[in-house]
């Protein structure tokens, strides 16, 4: 584990660094647009040329996805919490063993808590780039993905192997699977049994929240999203609120863990003992565990952010409030 830094660390939106071969599906046609990025945490990606900004374990990945309009993420599975909230575009969220058992769309600034062990997918359907900021649980966000097969087999059919060990192998390059590392085993009917398919009218009660009844709610103090007492009643290994100009304090305070800060609207002025920065839409800021600090929009007009905790609940299955 590395040694954490005694002042915030700050990955700017403009100096992500994307990969566009991160994952099965980058070969796919409909898929093979998308960039993903892993900002904090070793994240889930499959590829060597995945970037990591900062590799501190803090007890759960901030990743992102960003997608021209009418490319679509491949339907998969994550054991531990898979977070997105919309920074910019218009998406739909889809998920069931063909993408087909509920779907929602998500405008900028809501929040989905997509339920464990369902396969799930989205696209950009809007008019631009767009891109979705996503929190996973657990410092190894659950182990990994798991892919519908039919990804798998689409995949191998434009080039692209996946390894029993995680690892993809691109035969557009002229690689092979290494000597003792077999393919990855397609899922089994009986195992593609126990995949939850979850009806919409399941799902978005629970699980999605819509930015704006966020902000009325935030108006005074700021208001638990996910969390044990949260809109999004649930556990699973941290917590995320949304902080706004009505609910923001511009009296120092700390907290027992390291926590994230992303803003979704406005510019913050972050202060901490010797030092001040300004946070902008899009960037995304660690915070070290027991360090003083205060965050207050620095002008005037909108002002959102989502802040990220840990919390001593072990990272695993969402829904255990429900």
């Amino acid at each position: 584990m590395t040694t954490p830094t005694r002042q915030p660390q700050i990955v700017r939106y403009g100096e992500l660094r994307p990969c566009k071969t991160a994952f099965i599906d980058a070969h796919t046609p409909g898929s093979d647009q998308k960039e993903n990025f892993t900002i904090i945490g070793g994240g889930v990606s499959e590829s060597p040329d995945q970037h990591v900004h900062i590799t501190e374990r803090i007890g759960f990945n901030i990743g992102a996805a960003g997608q021209p309009p009418k490319c679509r993420n491949s339907l998969h599975s994550h054991r531990t919490a898979e977070v997105f909230f919309v920074l910019s575009g218009r998406w739909r969220f889809f998920w069931g063993r063909w993408g087909t058992a509920g779907e929602v769309v998500l405008q900028e600034g809501d929040i989905i808590n997509i339920p464990t062990g369902i396969f799930r997918g989205f696209e950009n359907i809007g008019t631009d780039y767009g891109m979705i900021m996503a929190i996973l649980g657990g410092d190894d966000a659950g182990g990994g993905v798991i892919w519908a097969p039919q990804v798998i087999e689409d995949a191998r059919a434009h080039g692209l192997m996946l390894g029993a060990n995680g690892k993809l192998y691109d035969s557009k390059k002229g690689q092979t699977l290494p000597d003792g590392v077999a393919p990855m085993p397609l899922l089994t009917d009986a195992e593609l049994a126990t995949f939850p398919e979850p009806t919409t009218a399941d799902v978005i009660p629970n699980h999605v929240a819509r930015y704006w009844d966020l902000m009325a709610l935030a108006d005074r103090q700021p208001v638990q999203v996910i969390g044990a007492q949260g809109r999004l009643r649930d556990r699973p290994g941290f917590e995320v609120s949304l902080v706004t100009r009505g609910s923001a304090s511009d009296t120092p305070h700390s907290h027992d863990r390291a926590s994230v800060l992303m803003p979704m609207r406005g510019h913050w002025r972050l202060v901490w003992p010797g030092g001040e920065d300004v946070l902008n839409p899009g960037d995304t800021c660690l915070v070290p565990a027991d360090l003083s600090h205060a965050a207050v929009p620095s002008m005037t007009g909108e002002a959102s952010l989502y802040r990220i905790i840990a919390t001593d609940d072990p990272p695993g299955a969402t829904g255990r409030l429900l």
